[in-house]
C-alpha cells in the first residue's frame, strides 16, 4: 500500500512539473494579459505598452473611463508597425463606425478592437509571432483621434 501510495505521490509531481514547464501556462501568465484606459479627453492613459516575447499570445484589453457614446467619443484599439499607423488612421476614417474606423481586410492591421462608448470595455488577442523586434505602434482610428491616442508596443527578447 505504502508503494502504491508513494506511486502515486511521484506521478502527481511529475505531472505537476509538466504542466508547469508547459508552453500554454505562459497564457495566463499576467504579463501576457494588458490593460489600457482612454477617455473623453482623447487620451489613453499610457503611451508605451509592452510583452516579453515568452508570450505566444497576447490580451490587450480596452476600458473606455469615461460617458460619451461611441458615435462621438468612440475609442479602439489598433496595432500597426509605425511606418503604416497614420496610412491605416487616415485609410479607416472612410471605413465608418460600423467598421470600426478601419480599412476591411487591411493586412497593415495586426491587431484590433471594436469601437467602444464610455463605460464600455473590448479585448483583443493576438499572437505575438513576428513582433519581437519590430518598431510598433498602436493607436485609435476614431476619425482625427490618432495623432494624439498613439504609443509604442514592444514584444521584449528575454
Amino acid at each position: 500500500m505504502k508503494a502504491r501510495h508513494t506511486a502515486w505521490m511521484l506521478a502527481t509531481s511529475a505531472l505537476a512539473a509538466v504542466l508547469s514547464a508547459s508552453p500554454a501556462m505562459a497564457q495566463d501568465d499576467e504579463s501576457c494579459q494588458l490593460t489600457i484606459e482612454a477617455n473623453d479627453q482623447m487620451q489613453f492613459d499610457q503611451d508605451a505598452m509592452s510583452v516579453p516575447a515568452s508570450c505566444d499570445e497576447v490580451t490587450v484589453t480596452l476600458e473606455h473611463t469615461g460617458q460619451m457614446q461611441a458615435s462621438v467619443m468612440g475609442h479602439n484599439w489598433v496595432l500597426s508597425d509605425t511606418s503604416d499607423y497614420q496610412a491605416v488612421a487616415q485609410a479607416g476614417m472612410n471605413a465608418g463606425l460600423e467598421n470600426d474606423y478601419l480599412p476591411a481586410d487591411d493586412d497593415r492591421v495586426l491587431a484590433a478592437t471594436e469601437v467602444i462608448g464610455g463605460g464600455e470595455s473590448t479585448s483583443v488577442t493576438f499572437s505575438t509571432e513576428g513582433l519581437a523586434g519590430r518598431d510598433l505602434t498602436f493607436f485609435c482610428s476614431f476619425p482625427g483621434h490618432y495623432s494624439m491616442m498613439k504609443g509604442t508596443f514592444t514584444v521584449t527578447e528575454e
